[in-house]
């Protein structure tokens, strides 16, 4: 059985709502109870013959299952709760249930197809939602031009006159059964073919907008770039000629500057040339000097080298002097004694023996007796 797209009110949910709830029924909450949990049986019962189904088909197996369940169970507290929230309630669960049915059977297509089904189910769901807040009997307004619904039917097997002469409408609108078509509120009839037509027209003047704006722009933009092309070439030359004046005033004022730097090199090159000479006969005359006083410094060395081993041949020709225990040492023509001997005659001898050797200006002892 093919589903006819046909824009008509869904009436399985309203359906569900047509017969008033009975005084009785209002506070029975073991009715209510007893029903959901009938709903919960038959949505366990039906999920399992979902199991053995794959795919998509598995998928709208759920979803119907789901769907009846929520029917069921909306329909008991519709009866428990019949003020008009409650039925409201009840409404806009069986309406989203029916909605999931509706995009799961959608799934299954593909392309404009897929594209005019997933339509057809959001106005289902948007009429049966606005039907549920208004408080508008589902079956009562499924009639075009009663409600200002639109809606969708599954199938062309329908007893409806009202349905029948809505899908009698839209096969001759649209020349097939098997085309779906809206009918608005007021009988009128645009079919899927029509609206994918707009929208192809839609879509072909907002691609030659595009177009033409695109031109418009490239112009524009070429017009910009070619002015500020323009721009950049005067500027450019306007600094290259600034750039010239600037180096060749810099080049001549560099060669002032050379030129007066080079004589001022000469002066104060002849004015350190006098100061080098200068600073070399002071050199020269310092180098004399120091060497003559090294000279005299060398010959008064030796000459206190000469007087210590004089002193030390003095000490050893000394019979009765141990002068192995005395140390000599002279400065500048003074001999100095230290060391230890046996007794102060030693000490004395030792002096004495110093003193006698020429060049020795003065003795002085630091001997020690042990």
């Amino acid at each position: 059985m093919k589903s006819l797209l046909a824009t008509l009110l869904a009436t399985a949910a309203g359906a569900t709502f047509a017969a008033a709830p009975t005084a009785a029924l209002n506070h029975d909450p073991a009715t209510y109870r007893n029903a959901t949990q009938k709903a919960a049986t038959e949505y366990k019962s039906a999920t399992a013959k979902c199991d053995a189904r794959s795919g998509n088909d598995k998928d709208v197996c759920m979803a119907e299952a789901k769907a009846a369940r929520a029917r069921t169970e909306s329909e008991a507290f519709a009866k428990y709760n019949t003020s008009d929230k409650g039925r409201a309630s009840a409404r806009n669960k069986v309406a989203e249930a029916d909605y999931e049915v509706a995009k799961a059977k959608c799934d299954a297509k593909s392309g404009a197809e897929k594209d005019s089904c997933m339509d057809n189910a959001k106005s289902v769901r948007t009429a049966a939602l606005a039907d549920a807040k208004a408080g508008r009997d589902g079956a009562s307004t499924a009639a075009v031009g009663a409600s200002g619904s639109a809606g969708l039917i599954a199938s062309t097997d329908t007893k409806d006159p009202v349905k029948a002469a809505a899908v009698a409408k839209c096969e001759q609108t649209a020349g097939s059964a098997n085309t779906g078509c809206l009918v608005d509120s007021k009988g009128n009839v645009t079919t899927m073919a029509g609206r994918a037509e707009n929208a192809t027209e839609r879509a072909a003047d907002k691609t030659k907008d595009a177009a033409s704006t695109a031109v418009d722009k490239t112009k524009a933009v070429a017009a910009t770039v070619a002015e500020k092309t323009r721009d950049v070439a005067a500027t450019v030359v306007d600094k290259t000629k600034a750039v010239a004046a600037t180096v060749a005033q810099k080049t001549e004022n560099t060669a002032e500057n050379v030129g007066d730097k080079t004589r001022q090199t000469a002066a104060n090159a002849r004015e350190e040339s006098k100061e080098a000479v200068a600073k070399t006969d002071n050199a020269a005359d310092r180098a004399a000097d120091k060497t003559r006083d090294a000279g005299r410094t060398t010959a008064v060395a030796a000459s206190d080298t000469a007087l210590t081993a004089k002193v030390k041949a003095g000490l050893l020709a000394q019979p009765e002097l141990k002068s192995l225990g005395i140390h000599v040492e002279t400065e500048k023509g003074v001999v100095m004694l230290s060391g230890f001997v046996e007794s102060k005659a030693e000490a004395d001898k030792a002096v004495k023996a110093a003193k006698e050797v020429d060049g020795v200006t003065s003795v002085k002892s630091a001997i020690k007796v042990k």
